[in-house]
């Protein structure tokens, strides 16, 4: 999540259908899938295709597996029946009792209470809604009833375990969370009980009622529900918000302009929802509540006034932070588009050093340029504070927020100094590179994209729209880092060329004229099959940079497809000069500090062709290109085709000569068939 990048990818075989949530084993560290509800897929990280991995057919039906940190996978079957997995994979084919009839399961959780594992799950039938919990070393199971409500239903249920009691909390359609009370320790045999409920929180405040889809439990004083929050008269937002249960407030809500899809998972005090087409993530941290920070009427003299770096910008966008000002509040902390590396801290436990750092960057907000960016170094040169990252961060926002107001103010020395003296990240100073594009500051831009491990796709294809629309005469003229080139790029000094030798692993351009019966002149020739560099050192420095960003293909491909079609062309004629460069050489390695792989070249040409065929094959200028491009990746498939021939009389005659006295002298003449 924190580098916006895909570890693993598995698919089923088209017609297959995965119909339930996927978990991971965290004593085995595999991965547990079911696909068309009866076929159990067990596999790891390192295996690729799903077909080839363990496979397992089951007896019933399966609704959901369950993963405990400490008690293995929990399987439970829509019937009712529940299994450990280990159990199961003895005899998958074992018979799986039929507990809940003609019930419907709307929902399951498992707990570990100590030892023992226990799930627990809710099921309805004709508008009656049921209650079950299995303790599963005890075999036992224990059937409830709901206390029924007039004119409303459970739309979404969580439960957490405490001291042997289950806390359910229910939110139904009437716009009402209830808490329910369920003892682990049951005496009675009662076949079933009626669970009364009582009232845990009303959602509504001042005129408007929040419609919630789904809810999660923060600590026992607060609550996150998603929803619609609605005003009468005016349309519903969705919106997240966060709810003190004990004083019944609202204590914060953001609306999601974009849209969710009206699910919201919690996971170490981070929460987890879609929005737009994007996954957010919001770091929280609860603290002890009181009802002065309830009502937003805490004082605390120990906490300074940080209020100008709470910014509720539009999610995605900005960096989004709560604060309370307090130690018994809810803080919030968004991380726009899954950005999380170097701010993973930023919402912990407020000390002493952070509070002067904000205090700091509160005084110095209209201080004048040289005593604002000496009190910034200062600052910085405090190596061991605690939040070090955090400082950093801090720092360049103060910068970047001063660029913003005074469009003439940009300190390009100090931000390339921080750049490459600090292990930094984009998540850390997410406007940096924006400044940068916008400031065309092309060698700023090429150390973030060479030190930043978390750079959005988005961003990389800005860079690259920029560098290939800037001038080489205006390149010359900047500070960019050759070291990727310089190695082995071809130069024209006064149309001499200084190249590289040239060992061309099986390419013959006479044959592949002669085959394809094309006239052309021998320097168009030249320059065509990628013996001249199309762009200049500066601004093949600048590609290089961008080649070694990581991305994910989904991601990047629909920004590429706006890139122009005069861009895409000489980025194409630039990989097509690399890719020849590398089969110059026999281990097809470019030369150099940061130069190109070979992987790397090819991944963005069939990327960039993905985005751009159509438009290149009615291009003029792009036909010779495409048509020399065929050509030799054709001829280096024909070469290998003759190596792989021969790839056995050559193990052969590995064999022979290790089996030969090295000291005796022969000639021999062996025969290639």
């Amino acid at each position: 999540v924190s580098d916006q990048k895909p570890l693993g990818c598995w698919s089923v075989k088209h017609g297959q259908i995965i119909t339930c949530p996927v978990v991971c084993n965290f004593e085995t560290h595999e991965y547990i899938a079911v696909h068309d509800d009866k076929v159990l897929r067990i596999w790891k990280n390192k295996d690729i295709n799903l077909d080839k991995v363990f496979k397992a057919t089951l007896s019933a039906d399966v609704y959901r597996i369950h993963s405990l940190s400490n008690g293995g996978p929990v399987v439970l079957f829509k019937g009712g029946g529940v299994r450990t997995l280990d159990v199961l994979l003895e005899a998958p084919q074992q018979e799986i009792e039929n507990i809940i009839s003609d019930e419907v399961i709307k929902w399951s959780e498992a707990f570990m209470e100590g030892q023992q594992p226990v799930l627990i799950f809710a099921t309805e039938k004709d508008g009656d809604f049921f209650v079950y919990v299995q303790k599963l070393k005890m075999n036992s199971l224990h059937k409830y009833k709901l206390e029924q409500q007039e004119l409303s239903k459970p739309l979404s249920f969580t439960a957490y375990i405490k001291n042997q009691i289950i806390t359910l909390l229910c939110l139904y359609s009437n716009d009402v969370v209830y808490k329910v009370l369920i003892p682990l320790q049951q005496n009675t045999e009662e076949e079933e009980q009626i669970l009364s409920k009582s009232l845990l929180l009303n959602l509504s405040v001042s005129g408007s009622v929040l419609k919630g889809t789904s809810f999660v439990v923060l600590d026992k004083d607060h609550i996150a529900v998603l929803g619609s929050l609605a005003a009468s008269g005016e349309e519903p937002k969705e919106c997240l918000t966060i709810w003190n249960t004990k004083f019944q407030t609202l204590q914060t809500s953001k609306e999601l302009p974009l849209g969710t899809s009206g699910q919201l998972w919690c996971y170490e005090e981070k929460f987890f929802f879609t929005h737009g087409k994007v996954l957010t993530v919001i770091m929280y941290k609860c603290e002890t509540s009181s009802l002065a920070a309830a009502v937003g009427k805490l004082k605390d003299s120990q906490t300074p006034d940080v209020s100008s770096f709470v910014d509720w910008n539009t999610l995605g966008d900005e960096e989004l932070v709560v604060s309370f000002q307090s130690q018994q509040s809810v803080a919030l902390k968004s991380e726009s588009k899954m950005t999380l590396r170097s701010k993973r801290n930023a919402v912990a436990k407020v000390q002493p050093d952070t509070i002067s750092v904000g205090q700091l960057l509160l005084n110095l907000k209209d201080a004048p340029t040289t005593v604002f960016e000496d009190e910034l170094k200062q600052l910085m040169s405090k190596a061991q504070m605690p939040d070090f990252q955090a400082t950093i961060g801090c720092v360049i926002t103060a910068l970047i927020n001063r660029c913003k107001t005074n469009p003439k103010y940009y300190p390009r020395n100090f931000l390339l100094q921080i750049v490459q003296t600090r292990d930094l990240s984009y998540s850390l100073c997410p406007d940096l590179m924006a400044v940068a594009l916008e400031k065309k500051d092309v060698h700023l831009l090429q150390i973030c994209l060479q030190r930043f491990p978390d750079i959005p796709e988005e961003i990389t294809y800005a860079c690259l729209k920029v560098f290939l629309s800037i001038s080489e005469a205006y390149l010359q003229r900047i500070d960019v880092n050759l070291e990727s080139v310089i190695c082995y790029i071809d130069i024209e000094f006064n149309n001499k060329e200084v190249k590289t030798e040239i060992v061309e692993n099986g390419f013959n351009a006479e044959r592949e004229q002669d085959i394809w019966d094309t006239k052309i002149t021998k320097e168009t020739h030249l320059k065509a099959d990628g013996e001249f560099c199309p762009v200049g050192p500066q601004k093949a420095a600048l590609l290089n940079a961008v080649l070694h960003t990581a991305y994910s293909e989904a991601f990047l491909l629909p920004h590429l497809k706006n890139l122009p079609a005069q861009q895409a062309v000489l980025f194409l004629r630039y990989l097509y000069y690399l890719y020849v460069k590398c089969s110059e050489k026999i281990n097809t390695t470019l030369p150099g500090i940061r130069s190109p792989t070979i992987n790397q070249i090819m991944d963005w040409m069939c990327l960039l062709l993905d985005a751009h065929f159509t438009v290149m094959v009615m291009l003029p200028e792009a036909k010779q290109l495409l048509s020399n491009l065929h050509k030799f990746v054709r001829a280096q498939v024909r070469f290998y085709s003759e190596l792989n021939k021969i790839e056995g009389s050559l193990r052969e005659l590995q064999r022979l000569n290790h089996q030969k006295d090295p000291h005796t002298y022969s000639i021999e003449v062996l025969e290639l068939i």
